[in-house]
């Protein structure tokens, strides 16, 4: 087997790689232009944890920016820990403006998958073809729909650095949101994977995973997951449906299995998808189905009356 290429990144960049509940974060110092970005925030339960890591490298500095690739709750919910402490300016894809500023927890996607963020402000937008000095280094902004219809990526083409986001990992790519309520996804995520594959991209830093240098295989492998989850439609919804099951485990660690199916019962993308793809399944079997397939990977176990979660 072949060892994975080593990843140096430009000395103004540390990645902080957080695992499934967290998003990775991207930390930008420069001293020579006083520039200090954090890319993603990571989730709110572990708010606290997100500003010890960037306070723990900046020392002395100030946290001077946010930006979000998207509004999922997983990259954004350290945002207000960290304006809290430093003020930074936050910088957020355009079309999520109106929602953020009036904190319309409905538009954004915390309500419907039943997930948390607390309140923050931004200051800028982000849109399609924005360029950004970040670390003493020029990027691109790029619209990545797909995972979410207002996504972006960033590109720095000197460094051939990508970070992706959800868009591409090293094995796959977040669930396709969009198609989980009829819109369309798959034809966006796969024109995603065809412009990553147009670029010049060496080194991908993906919202999830470790950094890697072996862009072309993961285009591969991704493509063919898309292609799997487009031949059937029902297998983007069960696999969307086990992943929020399995967030609320990290979040929770461990819950009652009555207080889990009452979780599920009052998160409204549930419904949703029931209703669109397994109409003639009752919420609680859709449950009980996607736990048997957490449990059967190895993802959560039960002990008693207890789901418990499992790394």
């Amino acid at each position: 087997m072949t060892a994975p290429a080593r990843v140096t990144l430009p000395a103004s960049m540390r990645v902080f790689e957080r695992g499934w509940l967290s998003a990775n974060n991207v930390l930008f110092i420069d001293d020579a232009t006083q520039d200090t970005t954090v890319v993603d925030t990571g989730y709110v339960t572990h708010a606290d944890q997100t500003v010890a890591l960037v306070a723990a490298a900046l020392g002395d500095r100030p946290l001077r920016r946010v930006i979000n690739t998207h509004l999922h709750s997983d990259h954004c919910g350290g945002n207000a820990a960290l304006q809290q402490r430093w003020q930074p300016r936050t910088a957020i894809p355009a079309a999520e403006a109106p929602a953020v500023a009036a904190w319309d927890t409905e538009a954004l996607s915390f309500d419907a998958t039943g997930q948390q963020c607390d309140r923050f402000r931004f200051d800028e937008v982000l849109h399609d073809g924005d360029r950004l000095e970040l670390g003493g280094i020029d990027w691109q902004v790029i619209a990545a729909p797909g995972h979410d219809p207002h996504a972006v990526m960033l590109f720095a083409p000197a460094h051939g650095i990508l970070i992706a986001g959800d868009v591409l990992w090293e094995n796959g790519f977040g669930v396709i949101f969009p198609e989980l309520d009829g819109e369309s996804g798959f034809a966006e995520q796969a024109a995603m994977l065809s412009l990553i594959d147009r670029l010049d991209v060496r080194i991908v830093i993906p919202g999830h995973g470790r950094v890697f240098a072996e862009v072309a295989p993961a285009i591969e492998k991704a493509r063919s997951r898309l292609d799997y989850l487009r031949a059937d439609p029902l297998r983007n919804a069960s696999h969307g449906i086990r992943v929020l099951v399995k967030f609320k485990l990290l979040e929770a660690q461990a819950l009652p299995r009555e207080a889990c199916l009452a979780w599920f019962r009052a998160t409204p993308l549930m419904e949703r998808i029931r209703a669109r793809f397994m109409a003639d399944q009752s919420i609680e079997a859709i449950f009980d189905h996607a736990l048997l397939a957490l449990q059967k990977a190895g993802a959560a176990r039960r002990d008693g009356d207890l789901v418990v979660n499992l790394d």
